[in-house]
């Protein structure tokens, strides 16, 4: 005997729910995010989503869990410079892609599996190689601080790819006092609005100071302990 088809509501898993919430977000921001709104994006009731979500703080935290998922996974054993840097530069790119996120990568209290995931990975990639815990903790935090201060940074730009920012610039010194704020003009004429320049290049150079700093570091602490 051959059963009914199953309804729209009955074949939603938690991966299409998660997927839907971060088209979502992605197209219209958090302000819009909702149960209901997911829902209608779905085509279903509000209420078939709880038999995959408790409520709107679950829903968020699975967001986050997927947004992890698009960061490159140090490999412990590889090369830690090279499997950090990727990771950085796969961040980046997928917090553009979703820039809601931004701000609640690493604020969620009920913390996914998927995230726990890619926070182990990166442990494990520095302390295979050779990093002590305190260092660990260093070098984590200042390269999280470095993605996420720059993300922050980059997508509060006044002004948006492509746009012509010599005639920003231009507007900017013209209406400074003559003979006054000599660096900032220097800076702004000669470097800042010459051809080619892109703000968004700071990122891996910004990147490749802090693992300099952190290989300085590594050496160091390698000596100290006679490794």
């Amino acid at each position: 005997m051959v059963g009914r088809p199953r309804s729209r509501a009955e074949r939603l898993n938690l991966d299409a729910v998660l997927a839907a919430a971060v088209e979502l977000a992605d197209s219209e921001g958090l302000d819009a995010l909702s149960m209901r709104a997911v829902a209608r994006r779905l085509g279903v009731e509000a209420m078939s989503l709880y038999h995959h979500v408790a409520n709107k703080e679950a829903l968020l935290d699975g967001m986050v869990d997927t947004v992890f998922t698009e960061f490159h996974a140090p490999e412990p054993g590889g090369d830690w410079r090279s499997e950090t840097r990727a990771r950085s530069v796969t961040a980046r790119a997928a917090l553009k892609r979703h820039p809601w996120a931004v701000g609640l990568m690493d604020s969620r209290r009920n913390a996914g599996y998927r995230t726990l995931v890619h926070h182990n990975a990166v442990i494990g990639c520095l302390r295979e190689a050779g990093f002590s815990l305190a260092l660990t903790g260093h070098a984590f935090a200042v390269l999280d601080a470095h993605l996420y201060g720059f993300l922050i940074q980059e997508l509060a730009l006044p002004f948006e790819p492509g746009q012509d920012l010599a005639e920003l610039g231009e507007h900017v010194v013209a209406a400074l006092p003559e003979g006054e704020l000599p660096y900032f003009r220097e800076f702004t004429l000669e470097h800042a609005l010459q051809p080619g320049y892109d703000f968004g290049d700071e990122f891996e150079v910004g990147l490749d100071l802090v693992l300099d700093g952190l290989a300085e570091r590594r050496a160091v602490e390698q000596s100290a302990s006679g490794g």
